[in-house]
């Protein structure tokens, strides 16, 4: 095919060359047997004789063939350039003696490759020194720590006040252990006796647990609707400490829940706090940032405290369980969780256990 375009484009321009030639040659002629060609249609003057009109059919005849032989040289170039734009590959014109050289390069390639290879291998870092995919893991201690969530117990939604009622036989339970510690403080430790609330009120009970979110244990319902906390030096407290424990009252419990909310303390169940514990009572004089509350958990009703060894941790199974533990503690003069009841000066204090 490109043998065919070559053919084309030079008879074309060959073409093209010999009229021209042989238009010079006719010119000279009429020149020098009539003079200087004119340069334009010379005025006619009468009736045109045959000689003026064959003098303009020669150059009306000349025209059309060179115009003919130049769109033919035209339609030739066009035609053989858009043959090569569009033309494939195996159209083209072979030529033998390069492809030979070139399949000739490409074996010598290969077999360069293939020689190269079994080195190139040898000389290839072991398998066993290659990093493993634990070792292309980020470090975990500079990766970005997670975001920490938000506690949805410490954000409750409103709720409204509802007073709830309490189940009589809580309560008679309850006003039992009462009695028990009341008895002996006022034998024993009148001052600490002398620190106990007044009676609370079940709405604001009911207040507290609105805003808090949460609803209290009716044990502990029923103990602050009998004393609403302590007050006082040598306060009392369901908790053993060197200088004491002291209940909290109703509005004390929902504030220094707030606070606990607010820095993140700790929770007896799961290790950290979270907004669905209820402190209840706080450890006098803590020290070394000991967290200082024992706390409820509303969601199953484990009571849980710190005591500075080994952390936060659910320590009895109930609010109502713990009241029964200490006035047997007191009443025994027993050991309640390494510690024993002692009384100073009219004021119960605890001291450690040998």
């Amino acid at each position: 095919m490109l043998k065919l375009v070559r053919l084309a484009l030079t008879a074309a321009i060959l073409t093209a060359i010999a009229v021209r030639l042989r238009r010079r040659a006719r010119s000279l002629k009429q020149g020098t047997e009539q003079g200087p060609e004119p340069t334009g249609p010379e005025l006619i003057l009468g009736r045109p004789g045959r000689a003026d009109l064959a003098r303009y059919r020669v150059r009306g005849k000349a025209r059309p063939v060179v115009a003919l032989l130049g769109v033919g040289a035209l339609t030739a170039v066009v035609f053989g350039v858009f043959v090569l734009m569009g033309m494939p590959i195996h159209d083209r014109e072979e030529d033998p003696v390069g492809e030979m050289f070139r399949d000739a390069a490409r074996r010598s390639a290969m077999a360069a490759t293939a020689e190269a290879a079994p080195d190139e291998l040898a000389t290839a870092e072991p398998t066993s020194a290659r990093p493993t995919p634990d070792e292309l893991a980020p470090d975990p201690a500079s990766s970005t720590p997670s975001p920490v969530v938000p506690d949805p117990f410490c954000h409750p939604e409103p709720r409204p006040v509802t007073v709830r009622p309490l189940d009589p036989k809580v309560k008679r339970a309850v006003d039992r252990q009462w009695r028990r510690v009341e008895r002996w403080l006022k034998a024993n430790a009148p001052k600490t006796y002398a620190t106990l609330g007044r009676p609370g009120r079940a709405k604001t009970i009911a207040v507290a647990e609105s805003q808090m979110g949460v609803d209290f244990p009716d044990s502990l319902r029923a103990s602050l609707l009998r004393h609403n906390g302590s007050r006082g030096t040598g306060a009392f407290g369901f908790g053993a400490w060197f200088d004491g424990a002291v209940n909290l009252g109703i509005r004390d419990i929902r504030d220094t829940w707030r606070a606990l909310c607010a820095n993140h303390g700790t929770d007896p169940a799961i290790g950290w706090w979270r907004g669905r514990t209820i402190p209840f009572l706080t450890f006098g004089q803590r020290e070394r940032g000991d967290l200082e509350y024992a706390v409820v958990d509303s969601i199953g009703g484990k009571v849980g405290w710190d005591d500075t060894v080994s952390g936060m941790s659910p320590r009895l199974p109930s609010y109502y369980a713990l009241m029964a533990t200490v006035a047997d503690s007191l009443e025994n003069r027993t050991e309640f969780d390494g510690w024993r009841p002692t009384v100073t000066r009219g004021v119960l204090r605890w001291e450690k256990a040998e």
